[in-house]
């Protein structure tokens, strides 16, 4: 259960004005379940993607289904979960486009974008529980890339991709 409510200022109005995208396999299937009912209490524009019923389904899959949502511009970030994030993390970060980040903690999550801009926002639905989990949504959905000295970083990590 999520007992996180986004603390209302100047950058909790950002998670109010993109449309994210929220998708997992069957391991990451009651998280994301977890993560849509915050989602949903907080008016946050989300589409669900991935596994709808716990059934069985393959994480690469998910993520290039996920992450097309942010290439064509449905989206402009992402969540995926599957059992322990690594498999979804790197799954997604083979997408052109796809900065994706395996993170544990709230701290992860504010880093991830403050310094690598990072798009797609990864857990494991069997290692964090919920309320980590949607303290990382907030926080990941809150905070703005810092740009300057990170931005010639994550051109770096662009041009890897050429």
């Amino acid at each position: 259960m999520c007992f996180l409510t986004p603390k209302r200022n100047a950058a909790a109005d950002l998670i109010m004005n993109e449309k994210i995208a929220v998708g997992s396999d069957h391991a990451g299937f009651g998280l994301k379940l977890e993560i849509i009912k915050w989602l949903k209490e907080n008016g946050v524009d989300f589409v669900e993607m991935g596994c709808m019923d716990g059934s069985s389904c393959d994480y690469p899959t998910v993520a290039e289904e996920v992450c097309k949502k942010i290439i064509d511009g449905t989206v402009s970030k992402a969540i995926l979960i599957c059992g322990t994030g690594i498999g979804i993390s790197i799954a997604a970060n083979k997408i052109k486009g796809i900065r994706a980040a395996l993170c544990t903690d709230a701290y992860t999550a504010k880093y991830t974008r403050l310094h690598n801009d990072a798009n797609v926002l990864c857990m494991g639905g069997r290692v964090t529980g919920p309320g980590v989990a949607c303290e990382m949504v907030e926080v990941f959905l809150n905070t703005e890339f810092e740009g300057g000295r990170h931005q010639r970083r994550v051109d770096l990590i662009s041009s890897l991709e050429k």
